[in-house]
């Protein structure tokens, strides 16, 4: 499968939850992605703001790795809607 751009890999993403609310729509409750959202978003951002302030990491090293692990969780989406539908699924 060819890597997508992040912006790429994102949309896949969200077709992927689109098509998860359709099977399963407990594990898309407003209240449970609210949450999490909320809370990953706040450590994330404070992880890599370290990171980048103490020279650990760069900015382009960081968005590098956005895109590789966007394109993993496209791929953990497929997988899960393969298993789900029977049927192969490709995002994006």
């Amino acid at each position: 499968m060819k890597n997508k751009t992040y912006e790429e890999a994102c949309r896949a993403v969200q077709s992927g939850v689109a098509a998860m609310i359709g099977i399963n729509p407990n594990e898309t409750s407003p209240k449970h992605l609210r949450v999490g959202i909320n809370i990953a978003l706040r450590d994330h951002g404070s992880l890599v703001g370290l990171l980048i302030k103490k020279g650990i990491i760069t900015e382009e090293e960081y968005s590098e790795a956005l895109t590789v692990g966007m394109n993993k969780e496209v791929e953990d989406y497929e997988k899960t809607l393969s298993e789900a539908t029977g049927r192969e699924v490709r995002l994006g």
